[in-house]
């Protein structure tokens, strides 16, 4: 975002191709990154020999030809010594077999690897040193066994690598693929897989990974499964992702290549992932090859399907030039308004010329600047891929640029919990995004829901004369609050309906807050214990981690850190319900009408898998009903809602799936997630929609979940 007119420009740094024999590639230079000067190949083979080796060393010397450095190809082990290694950025193992160093050899690459050195291996780089543990962790799997060469579909997971960052999503080629002794994805970055179901005599279970990269030992080390054929190293695409590849293990490109376990794709370049998302404001983005182009602007592309609490976000992102865009976290429901995010969440700048180093890249935007020096060495320049990790825990945001920390910031904002967008800034202002995954890692984990709102909820007193209400506090709008008298000991307490584990408690104090007070849980609202005190409370925000079970939760403040009362913009409650059991996974599942040409049925609400959904005709009324096999006693119904949510719908039950029962009814919904107490006995339970929110959709749940004994 820029709130003035550029007053510098860069000329663009765009990736240029240069094709020596189908080959040579030359591709823009990070910025502050060591200089790529020379590369060792080693080719060594005690097994079997790929007849594809000499145009492997071939095309690694036009790629240096063209990108200014030296290679030297060797079979010589005796090579690898420690004052030999120390010349080169990195050293390719390329298509190597069997044993080829011994053990003082071993020793020298050790040392040189813990000195920061480079590793790039490639295809049968997997099938040498069996014996020695310490490879095996280097090149990060083993080879297993391969069918006959056939043509396969690669998945491109990681598409800001500097080695993949230039192939589709999907790249269909032909190699011999290997199988792999075990699976390295938890310990690697995982930057492209096989897709098993498009070939034969893969034995990896659907997770096949191909190409990958991590830190080891003190360096850094890249692998790719590819390479078998003579005709890969004509193959620009595959000499481009081995330049990548090298430039990754020298340290020559910044590249976030730590492992990615748990993170679920939000946008991952489809046109239905697309589909999640609202545009707020002007301008917006066109979809290509499973990149975001943005147009016009100022406006906020935003992920409306649920609000994210303690996680971690992770975003590819490149700039064609000089100029501008910014990741969004903790914001509430924009309403279509981009700048009440600019007000209430935080921008995660991306710009790469602003004078004020509060709104360059990496900066909190207008809040707090990076670290520079560690963001110039870990940026690379417009024309490139970078990637953003995100870390919102609480009030704290952690920001990494490709692997590298560079800010660390504590707000006063409510964003603790909040969704997440990504900005088009304007004509000209041009930004590209790719590949948007979020991992949750808290007690909020999504779709996490507040159990307090909407609850019925009581108070000590209420500020004489104002609208403060104890209502406020808990109706989920940020604006209104509850007040208390201004005197000593005052609280404020919610019924939860139902007795739960409580996990977490998020308080946002208006100026009049608490210097000392104590969360209590209670069975009957008369007898309580504490689950969390304090004497030094700051106000702001205070999310906690408490541990306690109750239907009823207090704050119960015992000293007034102001002349005025105790005063609550939000009580948020989370937690799971007691003596509660799943009952709709994976039961028969109806509906009135599924959503035409699409895959999205209704038994998808109850298969447990979040990625899934049902979705209805475009028309109302619309229902969705699950059969739970007998008579229940339910206490509790959880619909997580698509973007297409209803505004007003009827929870019903039955016992002859004839006959209905309303058990909750409302005509304000407003999406995400709605975690609903109920007291109910029944069969059947069907969720009736009669006002959609989205009139050009239907009524769409990822789950529908019904919880009881």
């Amino acid at each position: 975002m820029r709130r003035r007119a550029i007053t510098a420009t860069v000329a663009a740094v765009v990736a240029g191709l240069v094709v020596t024999a189908g080959a040579a590639t030359t591709i823009p230079g990070p910025a502050e990154a060591a200089p790529l000067t020379k590369v060792l190949v080693f080719s060594k083979t005690a097994g079997f020999r790929h007849s594809a080796i000499p145009q492997g060393i071939s095309a690694i010397q036009q790629l240096g030809a063209a990108n200014a450095f030296t290679v030297t190809a060797t079979e010589d082990a005796a090579a690898f010594t420690s004052a030999n290694l120390a010349q080169y950025q990195a050293v390719v193992f390329l298509n190597t077999t069997g044993d080829v160093l011994d053990a003082n050899q071993q020793s020298a690459f050790e040392a040189y690897m813990a000195a920061g050195g480079g590793f790039a291996g490639v295809h049968a780089a997997a099938d040498t040193e069996y014996d020695w543990p310490w490879y095996g962790g280097l090149v990060g799997g083993y080879f297993a066994s391969h069918p006959a060469p056939q043509q396969a579909t690669i998945r491109v997971e990681d598409r800001a690598n500097a080695s993949t960052a230039h192939l589709p999503s999907t790249w269909t080629r032909t190699d011999e693929w290997y199988n792999y002794r075990t699976n390295p994805r938890s310990a690697v970055k995982v930057l492209a897989s096989l897709d098993e179901s498009s070939y034969s005599g893969g034995s990896m279970g659907g997770d096949h990974p191909i190409t990958w990269c991590h830190s080891y030992g003190g360096g850094r080390a890249w692998y790719t499964g590819l390479g078998h054929t003579e005709e890969s190293y004509s193959d620009p695409n595959f000499t481009r992702m081995l330049l990548g590849g090298i430039r990754v293990a020298a340290g020559a490109v910044a590249a976030d290549c730590r492992p990615e376990p748990g993170y679920t794709p939000i946008f991952d370049g489809t046109q239905a992932s697309l589909a999640q998302w609202r545009q707020a404001g002007p301008g917006g983005f066109t979809l290509a090859d499973g990149t975001l182009s943005s147009y016009g602007g100022m406006g906020l592309l935003w992920y409306p399907v649920r609000a994210f609490g303690n996680y971690s976000l992770k975003v590819d992102w490149m700039m064609p030039g000089d100029d501008n865009g910014g990741v969004f976290v903790g914001f509430p429901d924009p309403q279509g308004d981009p700048w009440g995010p600019v007000s209430a969440g935080h921008e995660i700048q991306i710009d790469a010329t602003d004078a004020d180093p509060s709104r360059t890249t990496g900066s909190v935007y207008s809040f707090q600047a990076p670290n520079q020096a560690a963001r110039a060495a870990a940026l690379n320049p417009p024309g490139s891929w970078n990637t953003y990790e995100i870390g919102v825990h609480g009030q704290r945001v952690e920001i990494w640029l490709n692997g590298v920390k560079i800010n660390d910031y504590v707000s006063s904002r409510a964003i603790a919990s909040g969704y997440v967008g990504l900005q088009n800034d304007g004509a000209g202002r041009d930004i590209n995004y790719r590949n948007v995954r979020v991992r949750t890692d808290g007690p909020s984990e999504p779709p996490a829901a507040d159990l307090a709102r909407g609850r019925p909820v009581t108070a000590s007193s209420v500020e004489p004369g104002s609208a403060h209400v104890a209502a406020n506090a808990v109706d989920g709008n940020a604006g209104t609050r509850w007040g208390s008298a201004y005197a000593d000991p005052q609280w404020i307490s919610v019924d939860l309906g139902a007795t739960y584990a409580v996990n977490r408690v998020r308080l946002g104090w208006e100026t009049a807050y608490a210097r000392a007070y104590q969360v209590q849980v209670s069975p009957d609202n008369a007898t309580w214990s504490p689950v969390y005190t304090t004497t030094t409370s700051d106000g702001g925000v205070d999310d906690l981690t408490v541990n306690g079970t109750g239907r009823y939760l207090r704050v119960y403040g015992t000293q007034r850190a102001t002349q005025w009362g105790y005063s609550l913009w939000d009580l948020n409650v989370y937690g799971t319900p007691v003596g509660a059991t799943l009952l709709s996974r994976g039961r028969p599942v109806t509906a009135s009408s599924v959503e035409p040409g699409s895959g999205h049925l209704a038994g998808n609400a109850a298969d447990g898998n979040p990625a899934t959904r049902w979705g209805s005709a475009y028309a109302d009324p619309q229902w969705i009903s699950v059969d739970l096999g007998a008579t229940r006693t339910l206490n509790r119904v959880r619909l997580t809602w698509e973007a297409a949510y209803a505004r007003s719908y009827e929870v019903q039950v039955s016992p002859d799936n004839a006959t209905w029962s309303p058990v909750h009814s409302t005509t304000t919904g407003d999406g995400g997630v709605d975690d609903i107490p109920i007291s109910a006995t029944g069969r059947y339970l069907r969720v009736l929609g009669t006002q959609r929110a989205l009139p050009a959709y239907g009524y769409s749940l990822w789950e529908l979940e019904v919880l009881g004994s």
